[in-house]
C-alpha cells in the first residue's frame, strides 16, 4: 500500500519541477535580462526623459520631377562651408560626446563609404569612383625620417587615418534654376566634398583639396536618417538632410559656371574675392526678383 501512495506523490513532484523549469526557460527567452537563477539583471537607464522618434518617423522630402523644357534659367555654383564660422560649429560636433545619436558629417560619410552603402568619387563630375574602399578615408603622407644608424634622411610614406578634426571645410556643388512649370526659383545640391589639408615636409599646411566627392541624391537617405546636432534646442531634432535642404548653414561662393571655368581666386585677390562672391549671390537674387511684375 505504501508503494501505491508513494508513486503518485513522486510523479506530481516531478511534473511540478518540470513545469517550473519550462516556465523559467520561457521567461528567459522572452526577457534576456533574466538569469538561470531567476534574478533580473538591471537594464542600463535611458540617457533621456522620452523616446526620440522624430528622425525615424519623418519622411524625406522628395524632389519634384523636372522637365528640360520647363527650366527657364540655370546656373551652377560652387560654395564652401567653413566649419570655423559660428553658425557652422555643429559640423565639427565631437563624436566622443555623451550624446551618441548625433554624428559629425564626415563620420557618417566615412562609415557609410567603408560599409559600401554609398559611392565615393575622385572628381566632382562623378566619373572616377574610388574602388579601394578598404583605404577609404586613409591619407598617405610622405615625410622625411632620419635613419638612426646612418643619420641619413629617407622619404617614408606614413598612413594616417582621417579624423573628424582634420576636416575644416566642405565644398558644395549645386544647381540654381527657375522652374517655369511651378514658377519657382530653387536649388539642388549635386555633390559634397570634405576639404582636407595637405602638409609639406616641415608639417606646414601646403594646400587644401577635396578628399573625395559624394553624389548628394544618392546619400540623401543616409543623411535623412542621421541626426545633426542643434545647439539652439536639444528638443528640436533635425537630420543632416534637413540642414542642407533648409540651408541651415553659412557659406560663400567660390565659383560659378563661366566660359573660362575659372574660380574667383583665379581672377580676383584679397578682399575682392569676398566682394565678387557677394556679387554673384546678389546677381542670382536679382534675376529671380526681376522675373516678377509688381
Amino acid at each position: 500500500m505504501s508503494i501505491k501512495f508513494l508513486f503518485p506523490k513522486t510523479f506530481s513532484l516531478a511534473v511540478m519541477l518540470f513545469a517550473s523549469v519550462n516556465l523559467l526557460c520561457a521567461q528567459t527567452e522572452e526577457n534576456p535580462n533574466v538569469t538561470e537563477s531567476g534574478n533580473t539583471i538591471a537594464k542600463n537607464p535611458s540617457n533621456d526623459i522620452y523616446e526620440r522618434i522624430t528622425i525615424k518617423e519623418n519622411k524625406k522630402l522628395e524632389y519634384v520631377h523636372l522637365n528640360e523644357r520647363d527650366i527657364l534659367w540655370e546656373k551652377r555654383v560652387w560654395r564652401v562651408i567653413d566649419i570655423n564660422e559660428k553658425r557652422n560649429l555643429f559640423f565639427a560636433r565631437n563624436d566622443q560626446d555623451t550624446d551618441t545619436d548625433t554624428k559629425s558629417l564626415i563620420t557618417i560619410l566615412l562609415n557609410e563609404g567603408k560599409s559600401g552603402n554609398i559611392a565615393a568619387y575622385q572628381d566632382e563630375d562623378f566619373k572616377s569612383p574610388i574602388l579601394d574602399m578598404k583605404n577609404f578615408g586613409v591619407r598617405f603622407d610622405s615625410m622625411k625620417v632620419v635613419d638612426p644608424d646612418t643619420y641619413e634622411e629617407k622619404d617614408t610614406v606614413v598612413r594616417n587615418e582621417l579624423k573628424p578634426e582634420h576636416i575644416k571645410q566642405y565644398r558644395l556643388k549645386e544647381v540654381w534654376f527657375f522652374d517655369e512649370e511651378d514658377s519657382k526659383f530653387d536649388v539642388r545640391i549635386l555633390g559634397i566634398a570634405p576639404i582636407g589639408e595637405l602638409y609639406d615636409d616641415k608639417g606646414d599646411v601646403r594646400s587644401c583639396s577635396p578628399l573625395f566627392w559624394v553624389y548628394y541624391p544618392d546619400v540623401r537617405d543616409v543623411l535623412h536618417n542621421s541626426t545633426a546636432y542643434n545647439e539652439a534646442n536639444d528638443a528640436n531634432q533635425r537630420s543632416w538632410d534637413d540642414v542642407f535642404q533648409q540651408r541651415l548653414f553659412s557659406s560663400y561662393i567660390t565659383k560659378e559656371s563661366n566660359v573660362f571655368d575659372r574660380r574667383i581666386q583665379d581672377y580676383k585677390s584679397g578682399m575682392d574675392i569676398f566682394y565678387e562672391s557677394h556679387t554673384i549671390k546678389d546677381t542670382n537674387f536679382h534675376f529671380e526678383h526681376d522675373l516678377w511684375d509688381y
